[in-house]
């Protein structure tokens, strides 16, 4: 019993875990202890949370409990219905608690009316709140309606910093996406994301879903048999918007100084955002389409982030292993398209990970040898070593393929030969020669 007085951690009470539970029995007996109805770490009172689990024995109870306040009973009811709404599928329940909340809003004494909101929101295609027992009994005759007015009570009691709130938005437009319904979809999704980036920490592993979802949705939609048969089509705004969305929450991450990024969430996020660059080069666009593209790259690359083995964006877009983002198939790694477009805005492909492998390392590994030749062509040098004093072509021995296609002698220069030699024969150069030039001998020690 001593949860009754002191709560968990991440701030919920014995009274919580029942609610969540639905265990009443074990209720009553922490109540009859002297248990209070604390508030959690989201502002959630045990009755909430009974309403978002949609345990109605417990909603029965507590809102039956001389600890709950009317508006505490009403908020209770409604989200309980939203509840019967969303999880439990089952309309005529979330009409049955929806209709004893409006009851109790405009008993005779004390009236409770609903707050009028700031704007409606296009996402939810602008539906209200009902405010009437008529306007309630009209819902029974448009579910979709009804399922609107369950995400604006969510909304509205929960709070946009709660999980659920945002989660239930993001599985409603789901649903829409099952049916075809694209366009409610992307709508639900962007407001769904929105909310995440303005409640919730960088690289939050929620956000990440819903950036996902969004290149997973985009890439079903570009295959032709979906356009053949559904008539939909990705739009350049759409993608670029979701692009931008992507470098947002990056930089968000990268401008947390005392708090670095988890490299892992930050490589999940990198590999997201290769996927949707690489389905932008599947779309049409206009010059000046083209320009915004290019210029969205440019400033995600001014980031210079590295994921967790210090991978820059460019040693991400030539592994294969950036294919597997997800549940889903999206893009294939490595890819020449991406790679091209890195190499145009401005990547670096002198980047080093942290065992000292550039991205023309990491192409030879994966054997890609037209990637190889258009990193040698950007000016890549064929010979330079990783940490391991392996050069790209050392990584291609037992690639007969790459070796075929990629000759070393053709890619290796007076220059480099003197610089492997000053390496190899440990000569002393440091303040003897200009420092781009020991910059240069480095990249072959």
């Amino acid at each position: 019993l001593i949860l009754i007085i002191f709560p968990l951690f991440k701030g919920n009470t014995a009274l919580h875990d029942c609610a969540e539970s639905g265990s009443l029995e074990i209720m009553k007996l922490l109540l009859q202890y002297g248990a209070k109805m604390e508030k959690d770490g989201y502002g959630m009172t045990p009755l909430l949370s009974a309403s978002v689990t949609g345990h109605t024995n417990i909603v029965d109870f507590l809102t039956q409990h001389p600890q709950t306040s009317k508006i505490e009973r009403i908020d209770a009811l409604e989200l309980l219905g939203a509840t019967f709404v969303d999880k439990k599928r089952d309309l005529l329940g979330a009409m049955k608690y929806w209709k004893k909340a409006m009851d109790m809003r405009y008993s005779e004494t004390n009236v409770l009316t609903k707050p009028e909101p700031q704007e409606l929101i296009m996402a939810y295609d602008y539906a209200k709140e009902v405010t009437s027992g008529e306007e309630l009994e009209a819902l029974i005759a448009d579910p979709d309606e009804m399922r609107m007015q369950a995400l604006l009570i969510r909304e509205r009691i929960l709070g946009p910093s709660h999980p659920d709130t945002s989660y239930y938005i993001r599985y409603r437009g789901a649903v829409y996406a099952d049916s075809g319904n694209f366009e409610r979809c992307i709508n639900l999704w962007k407001y769904a994301l929105d909310m995440q980036q303005n409640n919730l920490d960088p690289l939050s592993p929620m956000t990440a879903s819903s950036l996902l979802s969004f290149a997973e949705l985009f890439s079903f939609m570009l295959q032709d048999r979906t356009k053949g048969v559904l008539g939909t089509s990705v739009s350049f705004n759409d993608l670029i918007g979701i692009l931008s969305k992507s470098v947002f929450e990056i930089d968000r991450a990268m401008k947390q100084v005392q708090t670095p990024p988890d490299l892992i969430q930050l490589s999940k996020a990198l590999s997201i955002i290769l996927h949707l660059i690489c389905l932008l080069e599947k779309v049409k666009c206009s010059s000046e389409q083209e320009y915004l593209k290019r210029q969205t790259i440019y400033r995600f690359l001014k980031l210079n982030s590295r994921g967790k083995t210090g991978f820059s964006p460019l040693h991400l877009a030539v592994d294969k292993d950036t294919t597997s983002v997800g549940r889903y198939p999206v893009c294939k790694f490595p890819s020449l398209q991406v790679t091209a477009m890195l190499l145009e805005c401005g990547a670096d492909f002198n980047a080093r990970d942290f065992e000292d492998n550039s991205p023309l390392h990491i192409a030879a590994r994966n054997n890609h040898p037209e990637i190889m030749n258009l990193l040698i062509k950007a000016g890549a040098h064929f010979d330079t070593t990783n940490s391991h004093k392996q050069t790209a072509c050392d990584l291609l021995d037992e690639k007969e393929m790459g070796k075929n296609l990629i000759q070393p002698i053709n890619h290796t220069t007076l220059q480099c030969l003197a610089a492997s030699a000053i390496v190899k024969h440990q000569l002393v150069y440091k303040g003897q020669i200009p420092e781009k030039l020991e910059a240069f001998i480095l990249l072959h020690r």
